[in-house]
């Protein structure tokens, strides 16, 4: 799976996906730190890539259109970078399992 990370999300994130074997990149390797949504949706669309985000915009943005990336969205307010990924990694099965079932939003709690 092909995945961008948003900047709200430390760019740590983007290397632990890769450390799973995935592709991520973290928006600011691709200069759009200050890019706003439409930006990085367009570019995840070019790309098939994955946003993952805690920016409740996408959420809703997908809701709306029936085409568009898909969005991993993570209800998880501020944390330490080790914080997040300890509570992401016990999420990260049914994550994956979601998104490979064809899942547009997954929202993660």
């Amino acid at each position: 799976m092909n995945f961008l990370v948003d900047a709200q999300l430390p760019p740590g994130l983007a290397s632990w996906l890769v450390g799973l074997g995935h592709s991520a990149q973290h928006v600011l390797e691709l200069r759009f730190a200050d890019a706003d949504d439409s930006t990085i949706w367009n570019h995840a669309l070019s790309v098939d890539a994955i946003i993952v985000t805690k920016d409740e915009d996408f959420a809703e943005r997908t809701a709306r259109t029936a085409s568009g990336p898909v969005i991993v969205w993570l209800r998880i307010g501020n944390s330490t970078n080790r914080a997040l990924l300890q509570w992401l990694e016990p999420r990260w099965p049914t994550i994956s399992q979601l998104l490979n079932d064809g899942n547009r939003l997954i929202e993660v709690r």
